[in-house]
């Protein structure tokens, strides 16, 4: 079976995908053209294999635990305290994976970001440079945002499109809503039981993170519409959680429903010593 194929969950998805639909009264028919839009973008691309960078891609997982990093407000604080405690070196030892925006942050503090998941509504040009993969999703209300990229992502080579239809290649569909869980459901067929995942910023409470968007300057309560989506993602990683035998951990902040451990910056580090890491 070819890596695209395993990390196609579509059918599993699928009842998630069409409560999301009717709850947010979003349109199958614009998600379809999305899909078709950013396969004919990718068409564009010149010596590009994609099952080629699915498994560039699993060889870096299989090698390091791994950080996620959300939009969340507790994002800033926590990395700028493991940089104060360890330094930036300490980032180099993980497999550094960023929610859009936070991808932001990264950029700014110089750390590794090895890739970035983004629907391109929080994320500048530059980011394509800085990150070594992008997975780019596409849906039926960021189609500008793709024609925007468009030059760039025909440029970045090692690139993978998602969706929120049923798939078809070169685009795969993980599942996953919000680009902070689709991360989790992407990363479902790449992992080794024993790897651990700890997620940094990834909040999902009633607070918008200031990298969430470009335009944004500070942190703000999320409206009715950011809450529910976030409400959703939540739900969703306690779906996803089961069914993958990896642990889970939440660093400095409070993860709703108490579904993923919590950990202190302090017992985060006592994991990782001069020594093991």
């Amino acid at each position: 079976m070819s890596l695209q194929d395993e990390i196609n969950y579509y059918e599993e998805y699928r009842e998630w995908y069409l409560k999301i639909m009717k709850a947010f009264n979003f349109s199958i028919s614009q998600d379809t053209r999305a899909r078709e839009f950013l396969i004919d973008i990718l068409d564009k691309k010149d010596n590009w294999d994609v099952e080629a960078i699915l498994e560039d891609f699993h060889r870096k997982v299989d090698k390091n635990q791994i950080l996620v990093y959300g939009c969340g407000p507790s994002l800033e604080s926590t990395v700028n305290e493991i940089i104060k405690r360890r330094g930036d070196t300490f980032f180099n030892s993980f497999l550094n994976l960023a929610a859009d925006g936070a991808s932001i942050l990264l950029k700014e503090m110089n750390l590794p970001l090895d890739a970035v998941f983004t629907d391109l509504d929080g994320i500048t040009e530059d980011i394509f440079d800085y990150a070594e993969y992008v997975i780019v999703h596409a849906h039926g209300d960021n189609m500008d945002k793709l024609k925007k990229f468009e030059d760039i992502i025909i440029s970045h080579q090692k690139l993978i499109g998602t969706v929120q239809v049923k798939p078809l290649s070169p685009v795969i569909n993980p599942g996953g809503f919000t680009d902070g869980d689709r991360i989790l459901f992407y990363l479902r067929p790449f992992l080794r039981p024993e790897q651990n995942i700890f997620l940094i910023g990834m909040d999902f409470k009633d607070i918008v993170g200031r990298y969430s968007k470009p335009k944004y300057k500070q942190n703000h309560k999320a409206d009715e519409v950011k809450q529910k989506k976030l409400n959703y993602a939540v739900n969703l990683i306690k779906w996803l959680l089961p069914k993958i035998l990896n642990k889970f951990y939440v660093i400095n902040s409070d993860f709703p429903s108490k579904i993923v451990r919590e950990i202190s910056i302090e017992d985060f580090l006592l994991r990782f010593t001069e020594v093991n890491y």
